[in-house]
């Protein structure tokens, strides 16, 4: 099959594309978006997860991107998508590290590759990188991939044949580092990847592959490798010098139910005119003045007793001063003058202690206010939100909302990618 459904070129060893499943088909299994696998058709096979048993017979003829159902009926089902580069790089067989869609998508757009280009990458690994890199070139470029592994070469080069690609790339088993790209490629590279341990040794060898205004690209994971990496190309006559760190961090978009407090504002209350005063109302100077009164009133409420003291001690004194029938008279009114002050001391003393037992009364007695903040407080919250939105004029009814929150981290960083340009100038 080809992966490239948009370019078939038969009489370049391309296999032409097809809408239906066929038997040998590669098929990406979409069970859920962190679950997906890849699985070769055949005639007698049979795929197996939690939701049942499907057999690959009944795959065959149906189109990409349909829905079939296991042996549990349609409880059971999965999705049959047709492969793409982007898919491929999630499913793929690991024998090395991989670069994935954030390095991926920069590498391919900074290299700026094109149908017709021709790519040199050094590092096949998986060939994660190499899938797309075929698809930015197709239907007439062409990409060159070495890679120093003998195993994973073989690999790599039977995994292209078996995805229809063996007509867009060729792959290599050759150690750049040591022995750099073939004479064969000097001048003839439109790019230059390289996903190396010592990018730094192979800059020289690179720059001259690259054709006028080509481009180059190195992945590096420490930051050592940059610095020698940037040397090399400035030694070498590159410009445009660039590193950039990728970084992808994920949302998450969900729907939840906002539980909003709204209250109905009231309506503005009407001005006052200056003369429109009530009957009742008073100036601020006579105001002020009845509460001073009211307060002295208040103040000299306790002084009868002190009266009667002061009436017992001033016949006292005149009965001292006075002899005869005089003084007898003084000591009679006197005395009545005593009985009536001791009357009076009586009075204010039974007033005070009036006061003194309803004050006790007043904070003996339980108050209401916090009674009712205990009640609120126990009443649970739901409840109180919907008194609240009732007695507003409101449906007791929550918010529904999409929120939408950045992961704790980013994912996706796995080094660092340099960018040059080689001109060439006179």
């Amino acid at each position: 099959m080809n992966f490239l459904a948009c370019a078939t070129n038969p009489g370049n060893g391309l296999t032409t594309s097809s809408s239906v499943i066929k038997e040998g088909d590669c098929v990406i299994v979409y069970e859920g978006m962190d679950s997906m696998k890849a699985v070769y058709v055949t005639a007698k096979g049979r795929f197996e997860n939690r939701f049942g048993i499907f057999k690959h017979e009944s795959w065959i003829g149906k189109p990409f991107g349909c829905k079939v159902t296991s042996n549990k009926g349609a409880n059971g089902w999965v999705l049959l998508l047709r492969p793409t580069p982007e898919l491929w790089t999630q499913v793929l067989r690991h024998r090395t590290q991989i670069l994935y869609l954030a390095d991926i998508s920069m590498v391919v757009m900074h290299l700026d590759l094109q149908p017709g280009s021709v790519v040199l990458e050094s590092g096949t690994g998986s060939g994660s990188l190499t899938h797309s890199l075929v698809r930015a070139v197709a239907p007439t470029g062409h990409v060159h991939t070495f890679e120093f592994h003998a195993g994973r070469a073989e690999d790599a080069a039977a995994e292209f044949k078996q995805h229809g690609l063996s007509g867009l790339v060729t792959v290599t088993q050759r150690n750049i580092e040591e022995l750099g790209f073939p004479d064969t490629l000097h001048g003839a590279a439109d790019g230059v990847f390289l996903d190396l341990p010592a990018p730094h040794k192979v800059v020289p060898s690179a720059a001259a592959c690259l054709r006028p205004n080509g481009r180059f690209c190195s992945f590096s994971p420490c930051i050592e490798q940059v610095q020698r990496t940037a040397e090399a190309l400035s030694a070498a006559g590159f410009t445009d010098v660039i590193t950039y760190e990728c970084l992808l961090r994920e949302y998450e978009v969900a729907r939840e139910h906002l539980a909003v407090s709204l209250q109905l504002a009231e309506g503005p209350m009407a001005k006052r005119r200056r003369t429109d005063t009530p009957a009742d109302a008073k100036p601020e100077g006579e105001a002020a003045a009845a509460a001073a009164a009211a307060a002295g009133s208040v103040e000299e409420a306790p002084q009868p007793a002190e009266a009667g003291a002061g009436a017992d001690a001033a016949p006292a004194e005149a009965g001292e001063a006075g002899a005869g029938p005089a003084s007898a008279e003084a000591e009679g009114r006197g005395g009545e003058d005593a009985v009536a002050g001791g009357a009076g001391g009586d009075a204010g003393a039974s007033g005070e202690g009036a006061a003194e037992a309803e004050a006790g009364k007043a904070e003996s007695r339980p108050s209401r206010a916090p009674q009712q903040e205990e009640r609120q407080q126990q009443q649970p919250e739901e409840e109180k939100w919907q008194a609240r939105r009732v007695g507003a004029g409101l449906p007791a009814e929550r918010m529904r909302i999409v929120s939408c929150r950045p992961s704790l981290e980013a994912r996706g960083h796995t080094g660092y990618l340099i960018f040059a340009r080689k001109f060439v100038c006179g």
